[in-house]
């Protein structure tokens, strides 16, 4: 794909194309009151399983993608080691080279104790940069990646927490000169953190709760040009909880659900004059009517993300997304979920359902996740998601092999 930028900016890239300006990478619909970060790729949905529950992952069942959703369930993984690898085609209706691709794995130390490396890499596809007069410039693939390792330690039988330091590079125009960057663009990069925590307990014979928070991408903002000008990346808080009911000893149904709020400073609403032209204040910045300055130091953007809406609480809670799903398995063998994921109509607007399956045999494993939003010709539709998993239990192949030795 070959696309012409005049202008080169921040949600201009996230969008990808000039016809679709209004739309970012996470198919959100930048026109209304979105919160808008660098980095979004972060926030999309990186495996199938989640992907086929409406994005909820919180406190479902630990597996390999733990390290996305929730680091401290890993603290409770069955296998020894594991890994995962996921691919997505990323807005396919409108591009035909964007993809998402998650890998990740896993390794037991002890019966506590969880190790953990990832790496998400977003391929934006290839770009033709021009020039005012529409005379190519340079061609260029904008690529982003996030490498992260993480722990994840049991602190009682049912309880954990876990820790994640990640790696963040962000190169969207390469070296070419941009109006809008004032300069020559730059990579981006920051270091972030995320802690998770995870409550597990029987409720009786035949059913089980989990709860889960964490708090993901803790870190430093981020530029692509000059210290003036740096971007929050998507510090995000999750609740979750799920629920397992085991039918009979071969059947069982979870049921999950998530809250989502970016912990990123609101936008705020800015004065205008009677002929709608910016009005400005005593240092020649645009004034500010309702809300907060959002070009704040990060820690007091982060926190004071809860009280910043310029609307007050009610705009803090319409942006909460939210997040439903149900998977049902059989002998821990196949699997068929659904989801459905809400957002607010002027916080981004995507509102889609999801379905999948899962199949699992001996050591291998395979997911698949569909999206279909409620708005027709919407950029999300018919993405598709694929993950396959590997894992295995080392430590009871080891105590076969001495066991047979002694016989």
């Amino acid at each position: 794909m070959k696309v012409k930028i005049i202008v080169f900016s921040i949600a201009l890239i996230a969008g990808a194309s000039t016809a679709f300006a209004q739309v970012n990478v996470a198919g959100q619909d930048t026109s209304r009151r979105v919160i808008t970060t660098a980095v979004p790729f972060l926030m999309i949905a990186p495996d199938a399983r989640a992907g086929a529950m409406g994005d909820a992952g919180v406190a479902t069942s630990a597996d390999a993608n733990a390290a996305h959703w929730n680091i401290a369930k890993l603290a409770y993984i069955k296998n020894d080691i594991g890994f995962s690898l996921s691919v997505s085609p990323w807005l396919g209706k409108i591009i035909n080279d964007m993809s998402l691709s998650y890998l990740s794995g896993y390794y037991k130390i002890n019966k506590e104790q969880v190790v953990s490396a990832s790496l998400t890499y977003f391929d934006l596809g290839d770009m033709t940069f021009t020039d005012n007069d529409a005379k190519p410039i340079q061609n260029f693939n904008p690529r982003e990646f996030a490498f992260s390792g993480s722990y994840a330690r049991l602190l009682s039988e049912d309880m954990s927490l876990g820790v994640t330091l990640k790696f963040i590079y962000s190169n969207l125009t390469g070296n070419v000169y941009t109006s809008s960057l004032g300069g020559n663009g730059q990579a981006g990069v920051s270091v972030a953190a995320d802690i998770g925590w995870y409550w597990k307990t029987e409720l009786g014979l035949k059913s089980d709760l989990a709860l889960g928070a964490t708090i993901t991408d803790l870190g430093n903002k981020l530029t692509y040009s000059n210290d003036e000008q740096k971007e929050f990346i998507p510090t995000t808080f999750r609740l979750g909880g799920a629920y397992t009911y085991h039918l009979d000893p071969n059947n069982s149904l979870t049921l999950a659900l998530d809250f989502t709020k970016l912990m990123v400073p609101t936008p705020p609403i800015y004065e205008v004059d009677e002929n709608g032209d910016p009005v400005l204040d005593q240092n020649g910045q645009q004034a500010i009517a309702r809300g907060k300055d959002p070009d704040r130091p990060f820690l007091r953007g982060v926190f004071g993300s809860f009280s910043d809406a310029p609307d007050g609480f009610g705009e803090e809670l319409r942006e909460v997304m939210i997040s439903t799903g149900v998977e049902y398995w059989y002998k821990d063998i196949f699997a068929v979920r659904g989801g459905y994921f809400w957002e607010d109509a002027n916080k981004g607007d995507r509102k889609f359902f999801t379905m999948g399956v899962g199949l699992r045999y001996n050591v291998f494993g395979v997911d698949f996740a569909y999206l279909v939003p409620t708005t027709r010709e919407h950029p999300l539709a018919e993405t598709l998601r694929f993950t396959i998993h590997f894992n295995f239990e080392t430590r009871k192949i080891q105590e076969s092999i001495i066991n047979e030795g002694t016989n």
